[in-house]
Formats: structure tokens, C-alpha cells, sequence
């Protein structure tokens, strides 16, 4: 992550380009999954940058998105309507990351996920493959990290 937790120039050394507003709705989604506990955590936002700088968002969309963040949102926030079919599964995948970000997921987090599956009308049969491999993962990441440590 850049110095300071900010975004401080372009992904990957390249140019800067406008994100595209579905990968802003998954943003927004996220930033309603980590308020879901009424805190967002500063691990929340530190991956929230992470996002941010992986979408490759402008300065100008990373402070808005971030200012976004600044208010506790809620379930009812979540741009639905901006998210595909597809957006829908990408946003339930880092959500389950998200919820592994302080090293384990507790049940109320779990809880939060299946109520954001029904927010997105992701059905139970195909939510849980999502689910799980999204856990797998999530597990790998906290692995690597903690052999860095």
C-alpha cells in the first residue's frame, strides 16, 4: 500500500483513468458491508485504499469514494441498480475478504454476509461456492501475510 495509506501516483507506474462506475458501486457496497458493525475499522479502510488503488481510481474519485466512507452507510445504500449480474459476485467475493481482514471472521460477519446475498439476490445454492472459495482465499492472503510478519 502507498506511504501513508493514499493513493500517492497511477497503478503499476501508468496513467491515472476514471473508474469504471461499476467498480465504484462494489466500493460503495463495501463501504456498507464494513459499517454493517456500526465501525469501520481502519483495516477496512486500509483495504478500501487497496481497492481503490487496484481499480485504478483518479485522486479525485479515491477522496470521493473515501469521503463516502466517512458516513456510517447501511444495507439500504447499496447501489444495486449500478451492479451486474456479475458486480453482484465480485462485490459478495470482497465482501468475505473484508470480513477476514482483522485475521478471523467472526459468526455476526458471517451473519452480514448472508443478509448482503439476499441484498443481492445472489441465491443460497450459488452464494455458497462464492462464499467459500472467497474464504479459501482470504485464508491464503492472511497466510502470506503472517508469513511476512
Amino acid at each position: 500500500m502507498p506511504e501513508g495509506g493514499r493513493l500517492t501516483g497511477p497503478p503499476s507506474g501508468g496513467t491515472f483513468r476514471p473508474m469504471h462506475e461499476q467498480d465504484k458501486a462494489i466500493l460503495q457496497t463495501l463501504v456498507s458491508v464494513a459499517w454493517a458493525d456500526g465501525e469501520f475499522a481502519e483495516r477496512e479502510r486500509q483495504l478500501l485504499d487497496a481497492l481503490l488503488e487496484s481499480f485504478g481510481a483518479e485522486p479525485a474519485e479515491a477522496d470521493e469514494l473515501r469521503n463516502y466512507a466517512a458516513t456510517p452507510r447501511s444495507f439500504e445504500d447499496i447501489p444495486i441498480t449500478e451492479l451486474s449480474h456479475a458486480d453482484r459476485r465480485t462485490a459478495l467475493q470482497h465482501a468475505v475478504v473484508l470480513s477476514w481482514v482483522d485475521g478471523a471472521q467472526h459468526a455476526s460477519e458471517a451473519q452480514i454476509l448472508e443478509k448482503l446475498c439476499e441484498k443481492l439476490n445472489i441465491p443460497a445454492d450459488e452464494a455458497a461456492p462464492l462464499v467459500l472459495a472467497a474464504n479459501a482465499r482470504a485464508q491464503e492472503l492472511l497466510a502470506l501475510l503472517s508469513d511476512e510478519a
